[in-house]
């Protein structure tokens, strides 16, 4: 399993008015970074920095798409498409939550947690972006 470069700085919905694509604003539990994988604590109702071997962690609700603070309003990419990642595998393969808390990785941690999949833009380059889809509603136990 490696981890998957991000480039905060690059981190953007690539849709972001698009009627599939969603994001919602969470306070932070910690300070995050544009990119890190985000978990929703079920007690105080603020996200917090994904990790797949990290028990009640493991639930991946999206992506953080800013550099906020504890405390602070974030807004996260819960589906739809992303920015900021170095995505060297082919086409349509699957990106899972890291052992690695926040990264995503090319293959699954201690629990096995989809994030979502390389996906090609319709540009010539078929650029390589992240298609986020968390499956929000399952529970990773």
């Amino acid at each position: 399993m490696a981890d998957i470069v991000v480039t905060a700085a690059r981190v953007a919905p690539v849709f972001p008015n698009s009627p599939s694509t969603i994001i919602r604003d969470f306070t932070t539990l910690a300070a995050v970074t544009a990119g890190q994988a985000a978990y929703g604590d079920p007690t105080t109702g603020k996200a917090g920095v994904a990790d797949a071997n990290d028990s009640g962690k493991e639930q991946c609700i999206g992506i953080f798409l800013h550099d906020k603070g504890a405390g602070e309003t974030c807004k996260v990419l819960m589906r739809g498409e992303v920015y900021g990642y170095t995505l060297a595998g082919n086409y349509f393969t699957q990106v899972f939550l890291s052992n690695t808390a926040g990264a995503l990785a090319d293959a699954a941690g201690t629990m096995s947690v989809g994030v979502g999949k390389v996906f090609p833009l319709n540009d010539p380059d078929k650029t390589k972006v992240l298609f986020v889809d968390t499956d929000f509603t399952r529970v990773w136990s």
